[in-house]
């Protein structure tokens, strides 16, 4: 039986490396999107060309209803989900934690970690053998930001992703005897879209030179961790992160 895959926020970036690499490897794909329906199309338009199958649904993994809405449609359209990706993620612009309010707080945490909550949940409730389910793997796309704490540019993101990893940690400990294996990556500074979001489109190529390995990832080197973890060859896997900063 093809394996079903539903990543977050897989219209650009690592989310959308990941689909691609997918379904290469014979994943059906659920190409979930926010806003951006072209990429989001184009990209299923480029697999399904390529022999494979994939669908692109529309959902704010901010909104609980709308991730209800979202798993329902990979139930109807693709089949039993297998694997979970939660990709989606948001910053602010660069600032101290002194110029933070709590409207972005809230923004910042309902997407980042709110959202992965409830798509976990969801996930859980359909692959878990504890719900008739055949198990799973689920792979968080954390940043090494939550180990750096990201000062004077965006503590509240790796705030988020600092919970992101103890979700990681313990629903791996939850659900590890009910088939449903839980890992994280931990991708540092990759040529991504989301620095622009922050303010500084060029922030990769300013403090590439500083890191040991001198150079920024790609979202595909991000990709291949993500499909190793969701893979038959990380079955023992759980609870655990790859760390994918160049030695920083």
């Amino acid at each position: 039986m093809q394996p079903v895959l539903l990543i977050t926020g897989a219209s650009r970036g690592i989310g959308a490396a990941t689909a691609r690499l997918a379904a290469e490897r014979g994943h059906a794909v659920c190409v979930n999107y926010r806003r951006d329906e072209t990429g989001a199309q184009a990209l299923v338009r480029e697999i399904e060309v390529g022999g494979g199958r994939a669908i692109a649904v529309q959902a704010d993994v901010a909104i609980e209803a709308d991730v209800v809405r979202l798993f329902e449609t990979v139930d109807a359209q693709l089949g039993t989900l297998s694997g979970l990706v939660n990709n989606a993620g948001v910053l602010e612009r660069q600032g101290r934690v002194e110029d933070i309010d709590a409207a972005r707080l809230a923004r910042i945490f309902a997407t980042n970690v709110t959202g992965a909550f409830v798509c976990a949940r969801e996930a859980v409730r359909r692959m878990s053998t504890r719900h008739g389910g055949r198990g799973g793997a689920i792979v968080n796309v954390s940043s090494i930001a939550a180990r750096l704490g990201a000062p004077g540019e965006y503590v509240d993101y790796a705030a988020s992703k600092g919970a992101l990893d103890t979700l990681t940690l313990g629903l791996a400990r939850e659900v590890a005897a009910e088939g449903i294996r839980v890992n994280a990556v931990r991708p540092g500074l990759i040529h991504t879209g989301i620095h622009a979001d922050g303010g500084e489109p060029g922030r990769v190529e300013r403090i590439a030179p500083s890191l040991p390995m001198g150079r920024g990832g790609t979202p595909e080197e991000v990709a291949q961790a993500i499909l190793w973890l969701l893979s038959e060859e990380a079955s023992y896997a759980t609870g655990s992160f790859i760390e994918l900063g160049g030695g920083r």
